[in-house]
C-alpha cells in the first residue's frame, strides 16, 4: 500500500497539537521580480526549524507502547535528527541518532538540546546505515528512516494541506527534494486535493539524482554530491521516489549561485532565516526554469537551521 490522503489526513490529526500550523507569507517585491504570485509556506517557523517535525512526531506517535519502550533511531545530518529527538522526548522514549562528521554544529547542538543521544560516523551513506545498524542491534530501537517510510513521507504531507486551506487557488507548488520524503508527501497530498496542481520538486544541480533518476524512471544513487543544502544530499528512497513517479509533475535543477542568491533575497526582503536547503525552490524562479508568469505559486521554505558563522556570502566575498 501506498500513501494516500487518507493516511496524511490521519497524520494531521495525530499531530496537529504538536507542532505549529506555520505562516504563508507574500511579498509585492518578490511577485513582481517572478511576474507572478508567491506563497511562501515558512516551514522554517516549525517546532525544531524545519518541516521534518512533522513526520518524524507521526512515526512516533504511531508506535505501539512495546515498540515506543525501547526507543526510535535514524541517520540524518539534523533537521530529522532533531525532530525525531523532540518527539522521542515528548513521548517519554530515547533516541538514538546517527549523524555524519560534517554535520553543522547547529544542527548537533538541536539533537543534544531536545535530548537525543548522537553519534557520529563518515560522511557518506554506506556508513550512515552501517553505523545505525550497530545501534539498532544493540538497542531493539524501531528505525525511523529520515524519508523512505510511509509515516515520514504522510507527516511530510500535512504541510500541503495546510498550504491549500490557505490559498486553494495555488497553480503551482514548488518544493525541495533530496531523499524524497518530503516531495512525495506534498505531491500526493496536493494532486489528491486539487489534481490540476502542478507540483515540481527542485534540487542543486550539484546533487542532481532525483532530477536524473524522475527523467531516467528508475533511481540512480546520489554519489558524490556537492552543495551548500546539506539537506539534500541524500539519495531517493524506493517509497519516496514511488510516489514522485505517481504524483509530481517534474524536477528541475538550479546552480549554487541562485541558491545563494535567493537565500539572500529571502532574507533580506521576507526578513526571515532559511537555510540553503530551503532556499533551492526559490531559485528556480530566480533562474526561471518554470514558466510561471502571471501564476499562483506556492513556495514550501523547508527549515531554517543552519551555522550562522558559515554563512554562504560570507564565503563568497573571502
Amino acid at each position: 500500500m501506498g500513501l494516500t490522503l487518507e493516511l496524511i489526513r490521519g497524520a494531521r490529526a495525530r499531530i496537529q497539537d504538536k507542532i505549529n500550523r506555520t505562516p504563508v507569507l507574500r511579498s509585492t517585491t518578490l511577485d513582481t521580480a517572478a511576474r507572478a504570485q508567491l506563497f511562501f509556506k515558512c516551514e522554517n517557523f516549525q517546532k525544531t526549524g524545519a518541516f521534518k517535525a512533522r513526520g518524524a512526531t507521526n512515526a512516533v506517535f504511531l508506535l505501539t507502547d512495546q515498540e515506543a519502550q525501547r526507543g526510535v533511531a535514524t541517520h540524518s545530518s539534523g533537521n530529522h535528527a532533531a525532530a525525531l529527538s523532540r518527539a522521542a522526548a515528548l513521548r517519554g522514549i530515547p533516541a538514538y541518532i546517527v549523524m555524519p562528521s560534517n554535520a553543522s554544529e547547529a544542527k548537533r547542538a538541536a539533537v543534544a538540546r531536545y535530548g537525543g543521544q548522537s553519534t557520529l560516523c563518515e560522511p557518506t551513506l554506506a556508513d550512515r546505515e552501517r553505523t545505525c545498524e550497530r545501534i539498532l542491534a544493540k538497542t531493539g530501537a524501531t528505525l525511523i528512516h529520515p524519508y523512505n517510510d510511509l509515516r515520514v513521507m504522510a507527516g511530510a504531507g500535512t504541510t500541503a494541506v495546510e498550504l491549500l486551506e490557505s490559498v486553494p487557488e495555488l497553480d503551482v507548488l514548488l518544493c525541495p527534494v533530496g531523499g524524497g520524503g518530503q516531495l512525495a508527501g506534498v505531491a500526493v497530498a496536493g494532486k489528491s486535493i486539487k489534481p490540476s496542481l502542478r507540483v515540481v520538486g527542485v534540487e542543486p544541480a550539484g546533487a542532481d539524482d532525483a532530477y536524473r533518476s524522475f527523467n531516467a524512471g528508475h533511481i540512480i544513487p546520489s554519489v558524490n554530491p556537492q552543495t551548500i543544502a546539506d539537506g539534500l544530499r541524500s539519495s531517493l528512497g524506493d517509497l519516496s521516489f514511488a510516489e514522485i513517479r505517481r504524483y509530481a509533475d517534474g524536477i528541475v535543477t538550479v546552480s549554487e549561485e541562485a541558491i545563494v542568491r535567493s537565500m539572500r533575497t529571502i532574507w533580506e526582503v521576507l526578513k526571515i532565516i532559511v537555510e540553503p536547503s530551503a532556499a533551492v525552490p526559490y531559485a528556480a524562479l530566480l533562474e526561471d526554469k518554470l514558466g510561471v508568469a502571471e501564476q499562483r505559486v506556492g513556495i514550501i521554505l523547508s527549515g531554517g537551521n543552519l551555522d550562522l558563522d558559515q554563512l554562504p556570502w560570507s564565503r563568497v566575498r573571502q
